[in-house]
């Protein structure tokens, strides 16, 4: 299947999967890297624990401050678990268009315009086949995580992996990619310039032990968030500031 066929069937039919804590599904550009030293992340859960299904855009600046734009309220969004290393909360009206079975753009507000273009190469293709025979169980293992992001690592050439860790507000992440293509080609305006080509980062991105990789991915799957060990976040996503713009 096509990823704009895999994104419809997950929008129609989206279903949290069991367990503690914070569950999500959806799909995600990991993160994106640009030689300008800009970031892109996206962010597509129709279902969500916390509250309504929503989309959120992370944009990391080369002074490397992150902005957030969000469908719904920090707490209800991403914020909820990275806002004690964001500059600034944007509540805006996000739209992920398709224009082909692999090419979509996306729109936040007026702030931001990004256009995406997967391929799938022999190893991707690969690396999907081997996932798509592990049993359910196993992905619950922090060992059988490890291995999967070392192997993107060195197949895809992500620069390194982490599908389990802490956020910055404390949470326990794991992260359960079930497929997962390859960025072909992106352009990206935000606040009206173009950030330029996407390149690997002199020096990797990261959100504590969230670290975005230094080849652009999009994938489809699922993300538990666990609750901190001392039970209490360490930050909260309305330590930033907040703008809503309609």
């Amino acid at each position: 299947m096509q990823p704009r066929q895999v994104v419809q069937a997950i929008e129609q039919n989206a279903s949290l999967p069991s367990g503690n804590g914070d569950r999500l599904i959806g799909y995600s550009v990991i993160g994106l890297p640009f030689r300008s030293e800009h970031v892109l992340a996206l962010r597509k859960f129709p279902a969500s624990s916390v509250g309504p299904g929503y989309t959120s855009v992370w944009h990391r600046n080369p002074s490397g401050e992150w902005t957030f734009y969000s469908t719904v309220p920090p707490d209800q969004g991403c914020a909820k678990y990275f806002g004690r290393e964001v500059h600034r909360n944007v509540v805006t009206p996000i739209e992920i268009r398709w224009s082909s079975p692999v090419q979509f753009s996306v729109t936040a507000g007026n702030a931001l315009r990004w256009d995406v273009s997967l391929k799938e190469s022999l190893l991707s293709r690969l690396l999907n086949t081997v996932a798509s025979q592990i049993p359910e169980a196993w992905w619950q293992k922090r060992s059988m995580l490890r291995v999967m992001g070392i192997t993107s690592q060195f197949l895809l050439g992500t620069g390194k992996m982490n599908l389990v860790g802490r956020t910055p507000n404390g949470q326990e992440f794991t992260a359960i990619p079930q497929r997962m293509w390859l960025i072909d080609s992106s352009q990206a305006m935000v606040k009206g310039q173009d950030i330029g080509p996407v390149g690997a980062l002199t020096h990797q991105a990261a959100l504590r032990d969230f670290l975005i990789p230094q080849r652009g991915i999009f994938a489809v799957g699922r993300t538990f968030m666990g609750v901190p060990r001392n039970g209490t976040a360490e930050g909260h996503a309305w330590d930033s500031p907040t703008v809503n713009l309609d």
